[in-house]
């Protein structure tokens, strides 16, 4: 396999296992929860995913 292809191949691999992560950790966070603190679980989910990926 031609190394450019497999780098491009881990990169998207990896924004793809990143994007789902977050989409699962606010599906988890905001069940059943009250609409005064979806807010505040979103912020904390955006910094989570931050941390993650490394631009914190």
């Amino acid at each position: 396999m031609d190394p450019v292809l497999a780098v491009a191949l881990c990169c998207v691999l990896s924004l793809l296992i990143v994007a789902s992560a977050a989409v699962l950790i606010a599906r988890l966070a905001l069940d059943e929860t009250d609409s005064k603190d979806r807010p505040r679980i979103l912020v904390a989910a955006a910094e989570l995913v931050r941390a993650l990926r490394g631009k914190r």
